[in-house]
């Protein structure tokens, strides 16, 4: 049995998945930081109120364009953040898809919430269900 992915790899997929996504959008991505972390910050979890760290596998931290005003000034980047540990997890216990697809799959989730998408809007990026 091969080891699972490193920090590393996660970070290509999410990558690679962000690489495809459709313009204007993969423009304004770039304008995120992504960081891929083996698992979620303390005070992030405290924060969320989420007591058991396997339930987040990913999450967006910051303002969505949607509603984002020119007046509005930053005090950090906004963020998108994936968890390996609870990605990994969640891949052995669903048994029914690829990790490579599950990774496109919290990532494109993170970045809908950037971009202020519907569901509507990310079943068209994400076909999850098929």
């Amino acid at each position: 049995m091969s080891a699972p992915p490193d920090l590393t790899r996660i970070d290509e997929m999410a990558r690679e998945a962000i690489a495809q996504l459709p313009e204007p959008f993969r423009s304004a991505a770039a304008e995120v930081a992504l960081r891929v972390e083996d698992w979620p910050p303390q005070f992030i979890l405290h924060e969320l109120g989420i007591d058991d760290p396997l339930e987040l596998t990913g999450l967006y931290e910051g303002v969505p364009m949607t509603e984002k005003s020119i007046a509005d000034q930053p005090i950090a980047p906004d963020t998108v953040w994936l968890f390996r540990q609870p990605i990994l997890a969640e891949w052995r216990a669903r048994g029914d898809v690829s990790l490579g697809r599950l990774v496109v799959h919290v990532t494109v989730h993170e970045f809908a919430h950037h971009f202020g998408w519907s569901d509507d809007d990310i079943a068209t990026i994400d076909r999850w269900w098929e």
